[in-house]
């Protein structure tokens, strides 16, 4: 069951990166990110307080979100900074980039993650996982020969390096969330706390960077694709985390899997965005499946 869950996770994933697609699109990054940590922690909050103040109703279930300490608490915070950092340029990149080529490039997160776990955690690659992640570089290579086809030069566009930096960020933030499931902290209380730190953190840069410079900058325009950029990213954290409640369950073939979320917004960049180049980037996008395919081998 907790495979199927996955995919689930990877398709709502999907829908999450086509509204964050179709909300930036000639709009203010700040405050759009601003609003989406607003509902992801407005949707997980009851959560917290029934939890504290009637525990009763959650304690046996999945949702049940245990107390901590003010130390964990500090350990979570860190967390909602590497994922925040994450968004941010994520965001950006996304505003400005094809999603058709940001979502690709984004995708190799788990090989990141993969080189991380054997520098840090002392983890091997084997053969399988060594085949993806060279088949992945190669699918990166033919990615920046058709952005240069569009005029994106890889080399120098600063928004091909917010979308690395949100890649390295993320996989770092997944490197982090190992060191935490590890020692001991509970799923639900990381992802709902460092949910309402991002909030936190986010008042703080839209007052500060982008409310006095509200004028001279891309105007902020409400969409209603803005909230479902939150609906469908609590959702999929929560498919992901229900699938990795099953005992025999496993976290490195469940993060893959949900990495597939790259199919259903490059289908999206062509059936709705309307972007150029389908067909080639369609070829470097099955060269970066046919990675991930090998990484998920290579788990088994």
């Amino acid at each position: 069951m907790w495979l199927p869950l996955a995919f689930l996770s990877a398709l709502l994933l999907g829908a999450y990166d086509t509204c964050k697609k179709a909300s930036l699109n000639g709009n203010a990054v700040i405050p759009v990110l601003l609003l989406n940590t607003f509902f992801c922690s407005l949707l997980l909050l009851p959560l917290i307080l029934l939890s504290a103040f009637a525990p009763h109703t959650l304690q046996d279930t999945i949702f049940y979100v245990p107390a901590t300490d003010l130390r964990s608490h500090l350990y979570i915070f860190l967390k909602a900074c590497l994922v925040l950092s994450s968004w941010l340029f994520a965001y950006f990149a996304t505003k400005h980039l094809p999603i058709t080529i940001a979502a690709p490039i984004k995708a190799s997160q788990p090989i990141l993650t993969l080189i991380g776990a054997m520098l840090i955690y002392s983890e091997t690659l084997n053969l399988y996982q060594w085949i993806g992640v060279s088949v992945s570089i190669v699918a990166f290579i033919l990615l920046s020969i058709s952005g240069k086809r569009e005029g994106i030069n890889f080399k120098h566009n600063i928004w091909i390096v917010f979308i690395l930096l949100a890649t390295v960020t993320g996989a770092m933030s997944g490197l982090y969330d190992k060191y935490l499931m590890s020692h001991g902290f509970h799923r639900m209380t990381v992802l709902t706390w460092y949910s309402l730190y991002q909030l936190a953190l986010m008042a703080i840069i839209t007052l500060i960077v982008w409310y006095p410079n509200r004028t001279k900058t891309t105007p902020f325009v409400w969409r209603k694709s803005i909230f479902f950029i939150s609906l469908f990213l609590v959702c999929a954290d929560f498919v992901y985390f229900y699938a990795l409640s099953y005992p025999h369950s496993m976290i490195s073939i469940v993060s893959m899997v949900r990495r597939s979320s790259v199919v259903v917004s490059f289908t999206a960049g062509a059936l709705f965005f309307k972007e150029k180049n389908i067909k080639n980037k369609a070829i470097d996008l099955l060269l970066v499946l046919i990675g991930m395919l090998f990484l998920y081998l290579g788990t088994r």
